[in-house]
């Protein structure tokens, strides 16, 4: 079995410098600026987080007039002024803290469609860039890995939102009020104090967290790595039972499954130290307070009441301090997953339109290739120096060894790649220089695989135009002989054909791509050995479906079979990436050159065939 090489090479620490980045690239979902709604709530929402501090904060002084209220009633008979002060600071006390769980509620149902719009808005930027990048990036990047990635950044962005709008601000707001309060009420020690252990349970929480962040950046790879292992696995699920590799394969996955484990573990470890030792920071100081305050009330200097006031402002500061360990851990998760997405977006464009780029406009569909010279890296030439026209209304076929670069024409056609040297047109137009959308608009295309969508056969029919009504498909399917498999199927056109439409036979799937063609109606047609994997009678019932939409187009018919070709207006063979013959298929075998010496192979392959199967039958 080959080696696996899916181990991430991406630094698993994430810089500081680049955490201010992801930050800043997050701002402008923070704060929409071309919808003033959102903004409105945002404002709307921060209000209700300043009022519900406000009362918070207000809280501890009703609990301490209480107290000292009741202590100044002392066994006074009957309800005293004292006592009837105290009950109404009590219900003032319950009262604020409905108000503030009110107000958090408030900011709730303000907030929520700022989150939601926020999440949308980067799902649908990332999904766009995803379809804009090259075909070279899709063949490099796994799948599994692409969703993984995606999922996690779109989720991060609504939790960023939330914590920085309503956790991080609030507590800097409580931690100085509360300083100032201390101030003014216990003098400069109690306020040290406060201080320091904040300082303390902000650093530990920071360099423990940067801990937890490289195990949490780990995890996300072994995460995606397991992931594509087993997406990869059920894609390909016949050839590991045509091989009888299920135990590799369930070793495989059980080996990136148990990594993760094992990291998960680790980080789950990590967390219980990180609370244990803020718990110690935390509750020290609560010691230390309530300590100083005893300390006081026993030389006059504080009341009874000033204890529970300490102590309550205490427990309040707690929650959210312990929260903010929680928060930043989250945080920084989140710009790790945020940063991961956002190098997604970044990913360089290989193939962009010129900036006011025309739109292809195709009168008279001619074709021609000028000098195209490509290669998929520097070192790996493919085509060299290539060049051919197509006459509009003609057909073009493009035969040659494996390797030759046949396929590699249709991609370039499509604009999937740009070529390093020379160029392509269409209708005496280079089409670098119009836009991709009225380019891929102007071609269809019937290739050797046809990959279909898990949905009905109707919506893999109308595929090939948006908006493409029930007449139109009925008469592609028609037109594309496919009629009699929709009549045997009870379900008729919403029949779902399964994941890449694996529940039609090859050839039931290339007539429902032939008719996907047919929907859209292009001028030129590529067909890119588009029988080479059917039977016999199935190819010829292809070919003669394929000679019927032909029609009026100009087609170029990349194939391997000769034998599907030989009726083309114009032959080339390539070898090396070069034109190495030319001609109708008359005169290239009246030649003698490589496409005779490849005719006469195969056609001895035929007989060959054709003879053992008479073997067979007697």
């Amino acid at each position: 079995m080959p080696p696996d090489t899916a181990s991430s090479d991406r630094p698993i620490a994430l810089p500081d410098a680049e955490s201010w980045a992801t930050l800043r690239r997050f701002l402008p979902y923070l704060w929409p600026r071309d919808n003033r709604a959102l903004r409105v709530r945002i404002v709307a929402a921060m209000a209700f987080v300043l009022a519900a501090k406000a009362v918070m904060l207000a809280l501890p002084f009703a609990y301490k007039g209480a107290v000292n209220a009741m202590e100044q009633a002392g066994a006074a008979q009957g309800l005293s002024a004292a006592a009837e002060v105290a009950i109404a600071l009590v219900a003032a006390y319950v009262l604020g803290r409905f108000s503030a769980l009110m107000f958090d509620n408030l900011r709730n149902v303000a907030f929520e469609r700022v989150g939601q719009m926020a999440t949308l808005s980067l799902a649908e930027d990332v999904f766009a860039r995803l379809h804009r990048l090259s075909l070279r990036f899709h063949l490099n990047r796994r799948t599994g890995e692409v969703t993984k990635i995606i999922e996690r950044g779109t989720k991060s962005i609504d939790m960023m939102l939330y914590f920085l709008l309503f956790n991080i601000a609030p507590t800097m707001i409580e931690l100085i009020a509360v300083g100032v309060i201390f101030y003014l009420n216990f003098g400069w020690e109690l306020v040290a104090a406060t201080a320091i252990a904040v300082i303390a349970y902000i650093y530990v929480t920071r360099r423990i967290t940067e801990w937890r962040t490289r195990l949490r950046r780990e995890m996300n790879d072994l995460d995606g790595q397991a992931l594509h292992r087993a997406v990869d696995s059920l894609l390909n699920f016949e050839t590991v039972k045509y091989f009888g590799a299920e135990a590799r394969e369930q070793q495989r996955y059980s080996d990136a499954a148990r990594a993760y484990a094992r990291a998960a573990v680790k980080s789950e470890n990590s967390l219980a130290l990180l609370n244990v030792v803020q718990a110690a920071i935390t509750n020290a100081l609560m010691a230390g307070a309530m300590i100083y305050s005893v300390w006081g009330w026993s030389r006059g200097l504080f009341s009874v009441g000033d204890l529970v006031f300490v102590n309550t402002y205490l427990m309040q500061l707690f929650r959210p301090l312990d929260l903010l360990g929680w928060v930043y851990r989250t945080i920084r998760q989140g710009l790790v997953d945020m940063a991961e997405m956002f190098r997604l977006i970044d990913t360089e464009t290989e193939v962009e339109d010129a900036p006011g780029a025309p739109a292809l406009v195709v009168r008279r569909p001619s074709l021609a290739f000028e000098n195209v010279a490509f290669g998929y890296d520097p070192d790996r030439q493919i085509l060299d120096g290539l060049s051919f026209e197509v006459p509009a209304g003609s057909t073009l076929a493009i035969v040659g060894p494996s390797g030759a670069g046949k396929s590699t024409i249709a991609r370039l056609l499509f604009r999937f790649y740009d070529p390093q040297e020379g160029r392509i047109l269409i209708d005496g137009q280079d089409i670098a220089g119009v836009t991709q959308d009225s380019l891929r608009a102007a071609i269809g295309i019937v290739p050797q695989d046809a990959v279909l969508f898990n949905d009905t056969l109707a919506y893999n029919i109308a595929y090939g135009a948006e908006g493409a009504d029930n007449a139109v498909i009925k008469r592609a399917a028609r037109d594309a002989a496919l009629m009699p498999l929709v009549e045997r199927l009870p379900e008729r056109f919403a029949t779902t054909v399964g994941e890449r439409g694996m529940k039609l036979s090859g050839g039931e799937k290339q007539r429902v791509a032939i008719a996907r063609t047919l929907v859209k109606d292009p001028p030129i047609l590529l067909l890119d050995e588009a029988t080479s994997a059917l039977d016999t009678r199935t190819e010829q019932e292809i070919l003669a479906t394929l000679k019927r939409i032909a029609r009026g187009r100009t087609t170029i018919a990349i194939a391997h079979r000769l034998s599907t070709i030989a009726d083309a207006d114009r032959i080339i063979v390539l070898d090396h990436g070069r034109m190495h013959e030319s001609g109708t298929h008359g005169e290239l075998l009246t030649a003698g050159g490589l496409y005779a010496e490849m005719w006469a192979r195969q056609a001895s392959e035929k007989g060959e065939g054709v003879e053992r199967d008479g073997a067979a039958d007697r």
